[in-house]
């Protein structure tokens, strides 16, 4: 995803440079996992933000790859896997 969110650009808007490229970088490292399938993808390439988090979450949501409703794990992916 190339282009930014309406959030993501509404928060570019109130925040430094530096401060927005650290925002992409950490959500980039935040996934979303669907339990029925496995299909993974970035906070940020869904339009999200996800900056000085921690723990894991799931949430109960329509799966953008296999359509079904599951429960989507959202954790933080390390250099170490």
């Amino acid at each position: 995803m190339n282009e930014l969110s309406s959030i993501q650009k509404l928060t570019k808007f109130f925040v430094s440079e530096k401060i927005f490229s650290s925002m992409e970088t950490e959500s980039r490292a935040w996934k979303v996992k669907c339990n029925n399938c496995g299909h993974e993808r970035s906070v940020w390439g869904m339009g999200g933000i996800r900056w000085k988090a921690y723990g894991e979450k799931a949430l109960y949501r329509r799966c953008s790859n296999c359509g079904e409703r599951s429960l989507l794990k959202i954790y933080k992916k390390t250099a170490a896997g």
